[in-house]
């Protein structure tokens, strides 16, 4: 018997299907947009070029089409979901780079005509915690009550030497400073962390989960780092090679982080997704069901769970 209590199944862990099913009640979807923002990274504001491991698509390589409306992506996509969960209900997800990186008009301009599709239960989006005002945040506050409304906030460290390198343009203090100001008005936040990138240790992937494990967020993704072509790391790769994580220090790495993380906060992801015609490293990252099944594997084995350590 599986005793962990936000489970309906065999995870160990809050999964996000979990957390939708029992918040609506029905099978609810993601509908990933690509609004056309940019991001103060790229455009010489912080810094240019982005993080070394982001595409040129920033970071929305499966959000819809840029060159089309907000609209015909979400219709298209939406579309096609229906196909396989034909009373699906939706959530508009602003994907591609950061999404409160703009004006107060363009950003209502944005969001706001979701709030009258009637198959959208909510919004959410993806940003930066050096894209958050005061003015935005209220105005994120507002939003928030006229729907459901996330916010994704990108950390991917806690290390600010590996901040450096990857040129992620700031620092762990400043991260602190966007998610206080998002918990202050009760916004809910999934942050966003990466495993495996360059020169970081076994241990220091295992600090920044045991830190982040003690932040006041609602939700986590976990991504595994992608080295996708002709990005700064891939090149960064080709003149001086780092080591790689091994699928096998992945799942077990994962799988201890999830110790120190709260059982309530909802686990959105474990691994990630690549475009495969871009992907260079790593390529055991093809096989996700497998290295999600592994991961329940090893946690029932140690007979652990989420939170077990926190």
């Amino acid at each position: 018997m599986n005793k962990f209590p936000y489970s309906n199944d065999n995870k160990r862990y809050h999964t996000y299907n979990y957390y939708l099913k029992n918040k609506y009640q029905q099978k609810i979807a993601k509908v990933s947009l690509n609004a056309g923002f940019t991001c103060p990274n790229r455009d010489g504001t912080r810094g240019k070029g982005g993080c070394i491991f982001c595409s040129d698509s920033g970071s929305g390589d499966f959000a819809g089409n840029v060159y089309d409306s907000l609209q015909k992506q979400f219709q298209d996509v939406s579309t096609m979901m229906r196909k396989k969960w034909p009373d699906c209900k939706f959530i508009a997800y602003f994907q591609a780079n950061t999404n409160t990186y703009g004006t107060l008009d363009r950003l209502k301009a944005t969001f706001e005509p979701f709030l009258d599709y009637p198959d959208v239960v909510g919004i959410a989006i993806a940003t930066r915690p050096d894209c958050l005002s005061e003015e935005i945040c209220d105005y994120l506050y507002e939003l928030s009550q006229k729907c459901d409304l996330y916010i994704e906030l990108g950390l991917q460290t806690i290390h600010d030497s590996t901040a450096q390198l990857i040129n992620r343009g700031h620092d762990y203090q400043t991260f602190l400073k966007g998610l206080e100001r998002l918990r202050k008005r009760h916004l809910d936040v999934c942050v966003h962390i990466i495993n495996g990138l360059p020169y970081e240790t076994y241990d220091m992937m295992i600090e920044t989960a045991k830190v982040v494990g003690k932040l006041d967020i609602q939700g986590l993704k976990i991504h595994n780092l992608f080295m996708l072509k002709d990005t700064a790391l891939h090149k960064m790769y080709l003149q001086k090679p780092f080591p790689l994580l091994s699928r096998e220090d992945y799942i077990k790495l994962v799988v201890e982080q999830l110790t120190y993380i709260p059982d309530s906060v909802v686990i959105e992801r474990l691994t990630g997704d690549a475009p495969l015609k871009d992907l260079v490293e790593p390529l055991w990252s093809i096989k996700k069901v497998t290295i999600l099944n592994d991961i329940d594997k090893l946690m029932k084995e140690k007979d652990l769970y989420q939170g077990s350590l926190v």
